[in-house]
């Protein structure tokens, strides 16, 4: 082996769990739980400490499967581990004492992955699957999703952030401008101004949370027709499918912007100032998708964002029919959907 590769697999965080090895390397920064709760396991056996730890849900074992690695990958590990078991004296391998089942890692169904073709467009796939769709899109995985074949399409369907802020801070401007500058000088317009700009974000947090429950987690069976889980697949089962995925967590702004005008033509109707209200549900949606983003790959370091990332991920992994609200709790305590977490002797970290 030469020098660089020898660097590289030394660099490999691998871990040994029930006789099994895997790598998580590609996975520390991401680990719902903080990088620093894995502190002291790279290279060791973290059975124990796995076994002590909370239960973790069905759905984080199923993905825990992605950073298996083959025998000839561990072959390495596996001889520290046996050189650290080794009797003084006589040779002799020490035996560990054996551990108490975890009936959450029994409970891993290991054969949904074959149901569709990883290397193939998934969105056609779907109809396949239909009797199983719902357990199959909440176990997670890490790995690239192609959801149409024709690469125009699939273009269309990757977002990086910051398109987002990009093409929205401009429409909200627009949208408040002329009603802004028209009570600039009237404190008692401008605080009418402030009011409904208030209210379309209030408004917008209501959207936020009732789209989220009653929309993009609509209730499927075995008996759901091919074209819902299809369609339900496409807004948002693949991002609990593949809750990883950096350029899939953002909305994209020409399909939100034909949303935000289904939604505002009616309400236009009825609203007062509605250019105003729009502009606050706009910058509602905005601060939304940024924080979504922010809870999957950020760092947050404020008790308040810490807060918000594990709850959200507890929302993926542990409570997908809780948890709704991502940008603020208000609508999960209102309709009491609200997720309780226990209180953490320290401070989680992903950096």
């Amino acid at each position: 082996m030469d020098m660089h590769k020898e660097a590289e697999a030394n660099d490999k965080f691998i871990v040994k769990y029930r006789q099994q090895y895997y790598d998580l390397s590609k996975f520390l920064h991401k680990h719902p739980g903080g990088l620093n709760t894995l502190k002291g396991l790279k290279s060791g056996d973290m059975t124990s400490r796995f076994l002590k730890a909370p239960p973790h849900s069905d759905a984080a074992m199923y993905l825990m499967k992605e950073y298996k690695i083959e025998p000839e990958d561990s072959q390495k590990i596996k001889s520290s581990h046996k050189e650290a078991e080794l009797q003084e004296g006589n040779g002799a391998i020490r035996q560990r004492p054996r551990e108490t089942e975890d009936k959450n890692n029994n409970q891993v169904d290991e054969s949904m992955e074959h149901l569709v073709d990883w290397s193939k467009a998934m969105l056609p796939q779907i109809a396949n699957i239909t009797d199983c769709y719902d357990e199959w899109v909440h176990k997670p995985v890490d790995r690239p999703l192609r959801l149409f074949g024709p690469w125009y399409l699939e273009m269309c369907t990757k977002t990086p952030w910051w398109l987002v802020p990009t093409f929205w801070i401009p429409v909200i401007i627009r949208c408040a401008w002329e009603d802004l500058a028209s009570s600039w000088q009237d404190r008692s317009q401008l605080a009418v101004f402030a009011a409904y700009f208030l209210f379309g974000v209030l408004l917008w947090s209501f959207l936020e949370y009732t789209l989220h429950r009653w929309v993009f987690h609509v209730k499927l069976s075995s008996n759901s027709g091919s074209w819902l889980c299809t369609f339900h697949f496409m807004i948002h089962g693949l991002h609990h499918k593949v809750p990883y995925d950096p350029k899939r967590l953002v909305f994209p702004p020409l399909p939100g912007a034909l949303l935000a005008t289904i939604i505002y033509t009616p309400l236009s109707l009825v609203l007062w100032h509605p250019r105003v209200v729009l502009s606050g549900a706009l910058a509602g949606y905005l601060c939304y998708d940024m924080i979504h983003y922010y809870l999957h790959y950020g760092n947050p370091s404020t008790r308040a964002f810490v807060h918000m990332k594990r709850y959200h991920f507890h929302h993926h992994f542990s409570h997908q029919t809780l948890g709704y609200g991502i940008s603020s709790p208000l609508w999960d305590v209102v309709f009491k959907t609200r997720i309780h977490l226990r209180k953490l002797r320290y401070q989680l970290r992903w950096s």
